[in-house]
């Protein structure tokens, strides 16, 4: 398998530190409102990759944290005239429900900032005695230039960084770029006691320490949206490398694409959300999840209602492909029989005898997508090809009972339910699968010379308004105006 590792800017092979075991860090929500479908697109795409490599047979240890404690939950909680505790609560139960429905599976840890006090003060204590950060008016900030690999991950030097850096924050700071690791406390915040006042934590200095308390100083993966980048998960690899001394911090840095309405990035300061609750109103989980992973990881991706209307009727097709042959089908089937005068079965034979479904191949096809670089576009091209052989030879009674096995194995580690409860039957598709069964036959007989027969066919389905155009690529029919 191969993994584009944002640090290197390149593809690289994924070798997990510990072998069997694979430890994994994706920055977690900051609980302040509704989970919407920007974070769904993130935490959708991390859950395809613990699924796809638990498939292959890796233990996983997947973390997942919560910024409890932020500005922004501060801001809310006074609007709204609770604590920032009960804030917290609200929204994390919201996330739960939210990424339940969308058949999230849970990480194994859940660390929340504000029980993590003690490791992080440990972590700001050390960095203070490194000469990585110095304590300037009851803030603890960490100092940039004592990192001469500072930039390393947004591929920025400090001078070109210099020109982003807000100079309204450089009171109390040796440089512009030096970032919080403490924030002393203010009139009307919540606090913790520590060495340099009571205050909070930065932003930056909770995730490394949740993430080298649960998972240790080396991690495999650490994913998040690609808005992290800089400078959030550039100051983690600073501080972290700074405390452990150890290097790399994480050995492969991933980061998803984002999601757009419209021209404009999905976030809440632009107020442009769609929450994951609204669009589970009108939509399956599986058409939220086939849009999501229709395009790459790496790449943005437009949200709007047809596209995901479009998704609904495509996971459709893969809920089809599973069902037994239809009871009304079989009736047709045999009326025909009658009709003809002749028993079809000879030639359902033949066809189950020359053209059986080779799920092997597919199985390969699917993990090679993924094992390059999680390519899920190219994986879902796979079962949707795995679908249309399944629909096509389950109207020639072929055996296709192992080919959906392996289509409900393969979306699966997609995340995908297909359950065919969420939606009504499609008579049309049901129909559909009937017309290419005589279609087919009507071609095997035309292959035989049969003409006589194959007329008949062709005059049952004019019968049926179906109107078949033959040409020398094959077949193709449509219903009459």
């Amino acid at each position: 398998m191969i993994l584009y590792d944002t640090l290197t800017a390149q593809k690289r092979e994924f070798k997990p530190i510990l072998g069997n075991r694979v430890n994994i860090y994706v920055c977690g929500i900051t609980p302040y409102a509704e989970t919407h479908i920007g974070h769904a697109l993130s935490y959708v795409m991390f859950d395809v990759l613990r699924r796809y490599l638990e498939f292959q047979g890796y233990e996983i240890q997947f973390v997942q944290n919560f910024t409890d404690i932020d500005d922004k939950i501060i801001a809310r909680a006074n609007e709204q005239g609770i604590s920032t505790k009960e804030l917290a609560r609200i929204y994390i139960e919201d996330y739960f429900e939210a990424m339940d429905s969308l058949n999230v599976k849970r990480a194994d840890h859940y660390p929340m900032a504000t029980i993590e006090m003690p490791k992080i003060i440990e972590i700001i204590s050390s960095l203070i005695d490194q000469g990585y950060a110095y304590p300037s008016s009851g803030d603890v900030n960490f100092r940039v230039t004592k990192d001469p690999e500072y930039g390393k991950l947004s591929h920025r030097t400090i001078d070109s960084m210099l020109e982003w850096a807000n100079e309204e924050l450089t009171e109390n700071k040796d440089h512009p770029l030096d970032f919080a690791l403490w924030k002393g406390t203010k009139p009307g915040e919540p606090s913790w006691d520590s060495p340099w006042g009571a205050g909070r934590p930065g932003w930056h200095i909770e995730c490394t320490a949740m993430a080298i308390r649960y998972l240790g100083n080396t991690i495999d993966i650490h994913g998040g949206g690609q808005d992290l980048i800089f400078p959030h998960h550039e100051n983690e690899i600073a501080q972290s490398e700074g405390y452990t001394g150890d290097k790399p911090f994480v050995v492969t840095w991933m980061h998803n694409g984002l999601l757009h309405l419209g021209n404009d990035k999905m976030s809440k300061s632009l107020g442009n959300l769609v929450t994951v609750k609204e669009a589970l109103s009108n939509h399956t989980s599986d058409a939220l999840r086939l849009l999501f992973l229709s395009s790459h990881y790496r790449s943005p991706l437009t949200y709007s209602e047809s596209l995901v209307e479009s998704s609904d009727r495509a996971r459709q097709r893969l809920v089809n492909a599973l069902k037994p042959r239809q009871t009304e089908i079989e009736s047709e089937l045999d009326g025909l029989k009658t009709a003809l005068g002749v028993d079809v079965s000879t030639y359902q034979d033949r066809f189950e005898e020359e053209f059986g479904i080779d799920t092997q191949s597919y199985q390969l096809r699917f993990t090679a997508a993924l094992d390059d670089d999680l390519n899920t576009p190219q994986a879902i091209a796979v079962i949707f090809e795995l679908a249309r052989e399944i629909n096509r030879y389950k109207g020639m009674d072929v055996e296709v009972s192992s080919a959906q096995d392996c289509l409900r194995k393969l979306a699966g580690i997609l995340g995908l339910s297909l359950d065919s409860t969420m939606s009504e039957p499609s008579n049309k598709s049901e129909a559909n699968e009937f017309i290419n069964l005589l279609v087919s036959i009507r071609t095997e007989l035309r292959t035989e010379k049969n003409w006589s027969l194959a007329d008949k066919i062709r005059d049952e389905l004019d019968g049926m308004g179906v109107i078949l155009e033959d040409s020398s690529s094959g077949t193709q029919w449509e219903f009459k105006d």
